[in-house]
């Protein structure tokens, strides 16, 4: 099947960069406009009125004048086209569909238990979609893409999700997403990793502000990153969504499972790390509430945890205080090696209890070489567990500008 490209859509480079300027803006003036863009007068106004008969911009209003006609505002056209957003992730999936200003109309999640296979969320997430388009009135033709996050590592060029640890169903091993889901649809479809569609997501949130160096951590099952420099998503030879996690804190420490570097970051700080220090705390006979809540150590759970801490339960803030401790380690390497403007953590461990976060802050703080003189800014974000999914759609619309 081929398919129109999304950044094909809006065809010259002088109406790519004045819809660009407009959307990161707002509404603006035309004033404002030939300010910004270095054009000449008469070709910004014929690229105007050409995106506002094509419908990528309307006209919102006027401006307060200066002492001569008031400026009319322009803005982007928001029904121009709809977009998917798709988070694939370890707990749970959702589906997003928004216009252009990333106004949410329809979502739906999916718990990631141990029935949902590749075959089965692929073929939910393709009937969920379609009646989501029935349901607005949109033609495959209406709609820009479906911009997808998920766990890696993956081929974002092949469109492949390869070999992610930790899924509770099988399956999940080389799963082709972007064709499956294109031939099911008919639109393009685009796929990232959920780190880097996270920081997209949260550096388009924080557009007014002039960040240009930014770094993004998920901490969950594992520990997801990603850097963005001058707008741009900083991206390896090779997937890197995972790699933090694997940075070595203790040489002679322990190992998760049968895979990865002994005595990792994710050893100490992630969901399965802190259920393993209680299981095995539990072991040695340790009073800790977590034993009323369930006989079996081993089923000692996440939920349980995070139960137990808001009780101040001491075994359970104990470990927390670690995990937090050797995350700020972890965090510290991190801003001694690339020096971001601004860090920001998201997932279920940093949003489970507040104590985890000004933990590892502080511990990150006090181990950064050139602090204070270097200033960071830590953010837990203002999308929160919407960042990847949002970030996923903005993803497909940041297409539509680039050359």
């Amino acid at each position: 099947m081929q398919l129109l490209s999304i950044h094909e859509r809006i065809g010259s480079r002088k109406h790519k960069e004045i819809y660009e300027l407009i959307r990161r803006q707002g509404t603006v003036s035309k004033i404002d406009l030939l300010e910004q863009s270095q054009m000449t007068g008469s070709t910004l106004t014929r690229t105007l009125e050409e995106l506002t008969a094509q419908g990528w911009l309307v006209e919102a209003g006027f401006g307060e004048s200066t002492g001569g006609r008031r400026p009319i505002l322009y803005q982007t056209n928001p029904l121009a086209g709809h977009v998917f957003g798709l988070d694939i992730s370890r707990m749970s999936s959702k589906l997003i569909l928004c216009d252009l200003h990333m106004n949410k109309l329809e979502s739906k999640s999916w718990i990631m238990d141990e029935n949902m296979t590749p075959v089965r969320l692929l073929n939910e997430i393709a009937e969920t979609a379609l009646a989501m388009m029935e349901a607005h009135g949109l033609t495959a033709d209406g709609v820009l893409g479906m911009g997808i996050g998920a766990v890696g590592p993956l081929d974002r060029f092949a469109g492949v999700i390869m070999e992610p640890l930790y899924f509770p169903a099988a399956g999940w091993r080389d799963v082709h997403i972007t064709s499956f889901l294109q031939e099911k649809l008919g639109f393009p479809i685009s796929l990232d990793n959920g780190a880097n569609t996270a920081i997209i997501g949260e550096s388009w949130s924080d557009r007014n502000r002039d960040y240009r160096h930014l770094l993004y951590v998920h901490v969950g099952v594992g520990i997801r990153s990603a850097m963005m420099s001058n707008g741009k998503v900083v991206y390896g030879a090779v997937d890197m969504e995972g790699s933090i996690g694997q940075m070595i804190i203790q040489t002679d420490g322990p190992r998760l499972g049968d895979h990865g570097n002994y005595g990792c970051l994710e050893t100490f700080a992630s969901i399965h790390a802190l259920e393993q220090k209680a299981h095995s705390r539990l072991k040695q006979g340790r009073e800790s509430s977590l034993r009323y809540m369930e006989k079996d150590p081993d089923k000692i759970s996440f939920t349980h945890l995070v139960q137990a801490l808001k009780e101040n339960d001491p075994l359970t803030v104990e470990i927390y205080s670690q995990a937090a401790t050797y995350f700020g380690i972890g965090l510290s390497n991190l801003l001694n090696i690339l020096h971001p403007e601004k860090v920001i953590l998201g997932g279920s461990l940093i949003s489970s209890h507040p104590s985890f976060f000004q933990m590892a802050t502080r511990v990150a703080i006090r181990n950064t070489y050139h602090y204070p003189t270097y200033q960071v800014v830590f953010s837990q974000g203002h999308l929160g567990e919407e960042a990847l999914v949002t970030g996923a759609a903005i993803m497909i619309i940041n297409q539509l500008t680039e050359v």
